[in-house]
């Protein structure tokens, strides 16, 4: 173990983020310069504090199963190489999780029961921020290659995870991508407040010497055939995501102004790299309203901020959540608590208990407000609470209210596979879907999910694509089942 009094003697410490006022101006991360590279200075300390559990209840809360008390010991002893053997033992992009997870591995640490928890997301930021910065994250090339095909498509994290994994598995894998950019959300859905294009430019490229390749621009079911996919390519892995938002269908949606946070959030993430976008839609000078309370609302939020609007409330149906731990959701479980985002910190008002009952506008199509109404669960049903309608100024809303599955049609439709009661793709315990030699991973399957799940789910599904093409137990490793259920449920 590291310290063996480090829990008791050390406080918890996580990195600083710049001031609101000088980050507000700019799109750059939130913390000066790599987050883990700021977190240097104190680093070996906080890995210290990770104590010898005897049963390491963070490997149950982290979805890949990280090594976490290897990788904080190597770190207290100095051990940087060690330390980064062990993260990309079980985890492909360590930095897009130090920088995106939620860490549902803080709620699980056993510290964490009487002490605040282990800063396990810092800790592992600052492990691969230092890596890049050694030049020690190199190209892994296959020692040899198999002759056999895949065809991924979708290059979101579960796409990206599973490419990687089969491509050093010695298969040729060719990635298919609609946009105009691989990344999928982590393109053009993250802010770059949140995580610079640069460090997901710097693993693309580590990607791209190993052998996998890139194809955008390509609508698979539409420039390409699921039939034409299974005719070339040996297997065929679905990571479409899960991209059909959940709409909002009262009156007054027809007013111009009202747009999905995903129409949004990648013009903004354009612009922000210097690319230009025709008629983009503005949050400057405007009221804004968000309708969601989630990690899509609060990006909304801080694009909007930066954007220069005049005022952002968001909007939330359910109850604020406590300060604590409820009694319903008890260690290790994911508990549902009231967070502060680095948005949250710039700005904006939070509406809890309220639901949206139309939208207005003016004679021209505008939208100009929202009717709203306070409401409570009574007896598991949401109701509204009597007189307490009104209306809030929006010149823009923006709704981020999650997604409800994958796109029907399409390739999905070419290729014949099942769909279950919520719309998702349905798979066994091999990710293999009910069409032959064709898999699913990440959102497409799992539903709208965590950025570490997704992950999780593409080495998982590289697992079961190897075992039928190399038609033996596969020797890549397994962290999920399909069936599986996280400590966030």
């Amino acid at each position: 173990m590291a310290d063996p009094r480090g829990f008791i003697t050390t406080d918890r410490q996580v990195a600083d983020r710049r001031p609101v006022d000088e980050r507000v101006q700019d799109w750059q991360e939130v913390y000066r310069g790599a987050p883990g590279l700021a977190l240097l200075p104190i680093i070996a300390k906080q890995a210290g504090r990770c104590m010898d559990c005897g049963i390491p209840f963070c490997h149950s809360g982290c979805p890949l199963g990280n090594l976490i008390p290897e990788w904080n010991d190597m770190l207290w002893r100095d051990d940087w190489v060690g330390a980064t053997d062990r993260l990309h033992a079980t985890n492909n992009f360590p930095e897009f999780t130090g920088r995106l997870c939620p860490a549902p591995c803080e709620t699980a640490c056993v510290v964490g029961i009487h002490r605040d928890p282990v800063t396990i997301k810092n800790i592992e930021v600052s492990i691969i921020d230092r890596a890049w910065e050694d030049r020690r994250v190199r190209a892994q090339a296959a020692a040899w290659h198999t002759g056999k095909t895949v065809a991924v498509i979708g290059s979101g994290p579960a796409g990206l995870a599973v490419s990687q994994q089969l491509t050093r598995a010695g298969y040729t894998v060719v990635v298919y991508e609609r946009a105009d950019a691989i990344g999928g959300l982590l393109r053009y859905g993250i802010p770059e407040f949140k995580m610079q294009k640069s460090v997901l430019e710097r693993r693309l490229k580590q990607m791209l010497l190993e052998g996998t390749a890139f194809k955008t621009s390509v609508n698979v079911g539409v420039d390409i055939t699921g039939e034409q996919l299974l005719e070339r390519f040996d297997a065929v892995v679905l990571a479409v995501g899960s991209t059909v938002a959940r709409d909002l269908p009262v009156p007054g949606r027809q007013f111009a102004g009202i747009h999905q946070a995903m129409e949004f959030l990648p013009q903004a993430n354009r612009i922000a790299v210097g690319q230009e976008v025709e008629d983009q839609i503005l949050a400057t000078g405007k009221d804004v309203v968000i309708i969601g309370g989630g990690d899509t609302g609060a990006d909304c939020l801080g694009t909007s901020l930066r954007q220069g609007a005049r005022s952002v409330t968001q909007l939330e149906i359910l109850p604020m959540p406590p300060q604590e731990r409820p009694a319903a959701q008890p260690w290790p479980t994911y508990p549902m608590t009231y967070k502060v985002t680095s948005a949250h910190e710039e700005g904006g008002e939070r509406v809890y208990s309220v639901s949206t009952a139309e939208f207005v506008g003016d004679e021209a199509g505008n939208v100009t407000g929202l009717v709203v109404n306070d409401v409570e669960f009574v007896d598991g049903r949401l109701e509204t609470i009597p007189d307490t309608t009104r209306t809030i100024p929006a010149q823009l809303v923006l709704l981020a209210m999650g997604f409800v599955g994958p796109e029907r049609g399409g390739v999905i439709e070419q290729l014949g596979v099942e769909l279950d009661g919520r719309g998702n793709i349905v798979r066994d315990d091999n990710f293999a879907t009910t069409a032959e030699r064709v898999f699913a991973c990440g959102d497409a399957g799992r539903g709208q999910s965590l950025i570490v799940w997704a992950i999780a789910e593409g080495r998982s599904c590289a697992n079961g694509v190897d075992a039928l093409l190399a038609n033996r137990e596969s020797r890549l490793p397994k962290p999920i089942l399909p069936t599986d259920r996280p400590l966030t449920a």
